[in-house]
């Protein structure tokens, strides 16, 4: 500030001495004033000077701490950028993990409600399962189970401990009932009266004998009622059945599968019952398969006999009188062969006035056709087996369906409908399938023996040349054997 008074004064002494017209004087007094003027704005501007470098020190020593002050700020920014980018992040993850934690949620619920279902049903056929003198011991525990799916006062894991509970109790049960099973309980004599007694589940029978001693017979259930009825047998067998329920060990004197096992045995894997549950449809099928399998071995030894009859000296032979050019040996040769290829060379050879290309092709045909022979039996059972099948299947679906439109109440007819439809459908293609093995060989024999003859023909052919018109080279070469 006072420097900037100083160079005012300076301003304005200049601007008078301007207006006053020079003198001698007044030009000495002004260069007094000047100069003094010069001084006192010398002073001013060093003072300004001293001032000035004064404020360049004072900010000089505050950029220090403020350049500090402003770092560390800076450094507090990118701490809190780094920070709000990690919450950000995590608040990602967070959101992710939670929208997994939700799916997975929603599929253990799902496996939860799953597994409740299952066990639900579970219940319910082994409530089935039971023998009514079972019953009783598992009323309880089984209304507990069929009851906890849809309790609304029990929790998740409540409901499941309950329904566990239930298969505990079914695999102890499985175990105890290997062997036999007794247990207490209560059953009906036939009188009425409710009986205090003790149960043994042998096998399908159920026993029982009352506490006192005086009932005991089979066990057996009674329509409207979850107690079974005590049915008594003869005296001998009551007292027998006693004492198997009260020692648990003894000779059972009655057949628990009352004839159902001794059934089992005698059908078991018998190809005659199951040829009888084939239903009609099965004679013709038995008559297709006979037939298929004696065409089958007759054929068969055919091969055995042709492949004993093959006699490649005689081939060798007959080649080389033609070669020779003795066709009357040649054809003797030909004709007392029992090897077919030499057979129809020798045809041939008979009947080359002719046209020997001619009687080759007709004694190649009769030969193929000898090895032909009943594969059109074999063609005729590979297609009509899978044909009856199929009808068996038919007729037993048809039967199948009337039981179901008419009689409900048989179960055993149905599914012996179905069986019988099946059954004919098995044979049917397993005819087909074994009479297609053969059918395919004898073919590859065929084309075999269509290939040895050709090729033999070929050679005979190379080897008897056509005549020259009015000329036969063989004739005049062998005129002993021209009859031949």
């Amino acid at each position: 500030m006072k420097s900037v008074r100083t160079w005012v004064r300076v301003v304005a002494l200049c601007v008078s001495a301007g207006a006053v017209p020079p003198s001698a004087a007044a030009e000495t007094a002004g260069n007094v004033e000047v100069g003094q003027a010069a001084a006192a704005a010398q002073k001013d501007l060093d003072a300004s000077l001293r001032e000035l470098s004064t404020l360049r020190e004072r900010i000089a020593a505050e950029r220090l701490p403020l350049s500090r002050k402003l770092a560390d700020l800076e450094q507090k920014v990118s701490e809190l950028r780094r920070r709000n980018d990690d919450t950000l992040r995590a608040l990602d993850t967070g959101s992710l993990d939670f929208a997994r934690l939700e799916s997975e949620k929603k599929l253990r619920q799902e496996e939860l409600a799953y597994l409740g279902n299952l066990l639900d049903e579970y219940a319910r056929n082994f409530e089935s399962k039971l023998d009514i003198s079972e019953v009783q011991v598992y009323a309880t525990m089984l209304e507990q189970a069929k009851q906890a799916p849809g309790s609304i006062d029990l929790t998740e894991d409540q409901k499941l401990d309950r329904q566990l509970a239930l298969v505990k109790e079914s695999l102890v049960r499985v175990q105890d009932l290997v062997g036999g099973k007794r247990f207490d309980g209560s059953a009906v004599d036939p009188k009425g009266a409710i009986l205090e007694g003790q149960f043994a589940l042998i096998g399908p029978l159920a026993v029982f004998a009352s506490t006192d001693g005086r009932t005991s017979g089979l066990a057996l259930p009674q329509t409207g009622s979850t107690r079974p009825a005590v049915r008594p047998l003869e005296a001998s067998i009551n007292a027998g059945l006693a004492s198997i329920v009260k020692r648990g060990m003894g000779i059972l004197p009655v057949d628990p599968t009352r004839g159902s096992a001794l059934e089992q045995l005698v059908h078991r894997a018998s190809l005659i019952h199951i040829f009888k549950k084939g239903g009609p449809i099965m004679w013709p099928l038995l008559a297709v398969s006979v037939l298929a399998l004696a065409t089958v071995l007759e054929r068969v030894f055919f091969i055995m006999s042709e492949k004993r009859r093959q006699d490649y000296t005689a081939l060798e032979s007959l080649l080389g009188a033609v070669e020779k050019g003795n066709m009357g040996e040649a054809a003797r040769i030909g004709g007392e062969s029992k090897y077919y290829v030499v057979r129809a060379l020798g045809y041939a050879l008979q009947h080359r006035e002719k046209s020997l290309s001619q009687a080759l092709l007709y004694a190649n045909a009769q030969e193929i056709k000898r090895y032909s022979r009943g594969l059109a039996i074999l063609d005729t059972s590979i297609t009509i087996a899978p044909l009856l099948g199929l009808l068996g299947t038919v007729t037993g679906m048809m039967h199948s369906f009337s039981l179901i439109g008419g009689e409900l109440g048989a179960p055993g007819a149905i599914t012996g409908g179905i069986a019988e439809a099946l059954i004919a459908t098995a044979f049917g293609l397993t005819i087909a399938i074994l009479a297609l093995l053969p059918f395919n060989f004898l073919n590859n024999k065929i084309e075999a023996a269509r290939h040895e003859l050709e090729a033999a023909g070929n050679q005979l052919e190379l080897l008897v040349r056509a005549p020259v018109p009015g000329i036969d080279p063989v004739l005049t070469a062998r005129p002993a054997h021209a009859g031949a």
